[in-house]
């Protein structure tokens, strides 16, 4: 039987609810737990990230949370 996954790093993240929507679903179809999931997500973030646009979602986005937090 394969080890399970050791997790040996905890921090408090906030994340909007469509963020948590998104994380839970995307855990829900891998079979993963939501720490897992975002274990994952980190560990592979240049394979799962397509580098040509992530700049431009990355601006789109700093340029949102100043709508948000107003």
């Amino acid at each position: 039987m394969p080890k399970r996954l050791r997790l040996t790093r905890r921090f408090p993240a906030a994340m909007t609810n469509d963020a948590y929507r998104r994380l839970t679903r995307f855990a829900a179809e891998t079979g993963l737990t939501t720490d897992e999931a975002l274990t994952f997500v980190f560990e592979h973030f240049a394979s799962v990230t397509d580098p040509e646009t992530l700049g431009h979602r990355v601006r789109l986005f700093k340029a949102g949370l100043d709508e948000r937090t107003a």
